[in-house]
């Protein structure tokens, strides 16, 4: 499958001692990167796609999870629970001692099934790759140190390609297994299933900042992290006062993903008293020559530009840009951003122009919650990057609903659903911020994101090339915003 990274020859001219100096530095970045890459192609080798639970088994091994299952008991250490389809209502209740469950959750075997519907081989393959490896480790590791009460945690993972209708076929094939989906890349595919998620009591996950799922989707999915137009608001203002831009170009992807960002972009404009000279919204079309947007944006000539793309789709604009002798600050999504610019053939240019947001702390920041991921993903072999930290927050997020099920005593699909909304705080130790889901869609949206720059330096020296600003930074624009429902609608 295609990672989609950036990843250039390895062999070089001979220079001078000056030049064959900064030669060996980038043979050394460029190592460093194609050993990540080495590291996201194991991770999507053991994926598996369609191999139902080779990943999983891998990942447990890395961690020596327990070879026995530790059998579900009562709250009080009495007789082992029974297993009944029944769904709790308010009219039934489960007898004392019993845990209720229907789908997804076997108290004989010792198991609760969780379904990952995933990007593997599309346009985010490099990304999704990681997170689901990261959630795979976060799961053997809970499983090897006594699981969800005792029950072990599986996963059925399955690949996407980031089409709506395989996400479909997948998710129709999936619902009569799994307990809840710890994870379902894309928005437009979430919202493909969204029907069928309400009417068939189910969880999921999305692996998107997409608004609309602090509403007007939000009964079904969980939120996490600053959605995509928050964190346009965000960047925008930290580079403004950093700066000192008066004007802006904006330029996005189409659907949900780029036009949440562009709106959320266009909203800081106006607070700030931004001019806006070039409105490419919508226009960056993946598969379609970038250089006319890149043209557009050299002759309007703004201060910063604020862009919301793929990273297969920003390389080719910003490399267009930029051969025109185009200096200025370049601002987007988290998603557009991969650190294998850090080792391009526009790395310097890259470090110089690029100010970054993101949904959670690095690789290496000293919290309780990045410390972890560390220790997890080091001792299964993996190298240092950040995307893992984004499958220990899905993971997390669904290990704290099914903990208040199994107390709840419904293991339903509809209890594990119930019990997420019932979800007052989630905790990642600082690795993100915590996630509340009751209130007012306005009480529950994150405002926060992370600021940050990128160092080749720190990529030399064995980090993610990441360098933070702000762990914490909410623009008075986002925190001023009165959110009632998605800022583009679908």
């Amino acid at each position: 499958m295609a990672l989609h990274l950036l990843i250039l020859p390895l062999a070089l001219p001979k220079r001078d001692t000056k030049q064959q100096e900064e030669t060996n530095d980038m043979m050394k970045l460029r190592l460093r990167w194609l050993a990540l890459v080495a590291v996201l192609l194991l991770v999507v080798a053991a994926c598996g796609g369609d191999d139902d639970d080779a990943g999983t088994d891998e990942a447990t091994a890395a961690t020596e999870a327990p070879t026995e299952t530790t059998e579900a008991t009562t709250d009080d250490g009495g007789e082992e629970a029974t297993t009944t389809t029944e769904a709790m209502t308010d009219e039934t209740e489960a007898p004392a001692g019993e845990i209720l469950t229907d789908v997804g959750v076997d108290l004989e075997a010792g198991t609760i099934t969780v379904g990952l519907l995933s990007d593997l081989s599309g346009p985010f393959a490099g990304l999704v790759s990681a997170i689901v490896a990261g959630q795979e480790a976060y799961w053997a590791y809970v499983n090897a140190n006594g699981g969800i009460e005792g029950l072990e945690v599986v996963l059925e993972v399955r690949d996407t390609n980031y089409e709506v209708p395989a996400h479909v076929e997948l998710y129709a094939e999936l619902k009569d297994q799994v307990v809840a989906f710890g994870h379902s890349t894309g928005s437009p595919h979430t919202v493909a299933i969204y029907e069928d998620l309400v009417a068939d009591g189910v969880l999921a996950i999305p692996l998107t900042w997409y608004s609309g799922w602090t509403a007007p989707f939000q009964d079904n999915t969980m939120h996490h992290g600053s959605p995509y137009c928050i964190e346009a608001m965000n960047t925008i203002d930290y580079v403004v006062n950093e700066t000192g831009a008066q004007t802006i170009a904006i330029a996005s992807l189409p659907g949900d993903y780029g036009l949440d960002s562009a709106a959320g972009a266009a909203l800081a404009a106006e607070a700030l008293g931004l001019e806006v000279v070039y409105d490419g919204s919508g226009q960056i079309i993946p598969g379609e020559d970038a250089k006319p947007i890149a043209d557009a944006i050299v002759a309007a000539n703004p201060d910063m530009v604020f862009v919301t793309a793929t990273s297969g789709t920003f390389a080719p604009l910003y490399a267009a840009a930029i051969a025109q002798g185009f200096e200025k600050p370049w601002a987007g999504a988290s998603p557009t951003y991969t650190p294998a610019y850090l080792a391009s053939d526009f790395a310097a240019q890259f470090e110089r122009d690029w100010w970054g947001s993101t949904y959670s702390l690095p690789w290496g920041a000293d919290t309780p919650g990045n410390q972890l991921v560390r220790d997890v993903m080091e001792a299964a072999g993996a190298a240092p990057l950040d995307y893992y930290a984004e499958g220990f927050i899905e993971a997390q997020i669904l290990e704290a609903a099914l903990r208040a099920a199994y107390a709840s005593g419904d293991m339903t699909q509809a209890g594990v659903l119930a019990a997420a909304k019932s979800l007052e705080s989630v905790d990642f130790g600082g690795l993100a911020p915590a996630e509340r889901y009751t209130g007012t869609p306005d009480e529950q949206i994150n405002r926060q994101t992370v600021i940050y720059r990128t160092s080749i330096e720190d990529l030399l020296g064995g980090g993610t090339g990441t360098i933070v600003l702000d762990p914490a930074y909410t623009a008075q624009i986002a925190a001023d915003f009165n959110f009632e429902s998605a800022c583009f609608e679908l």
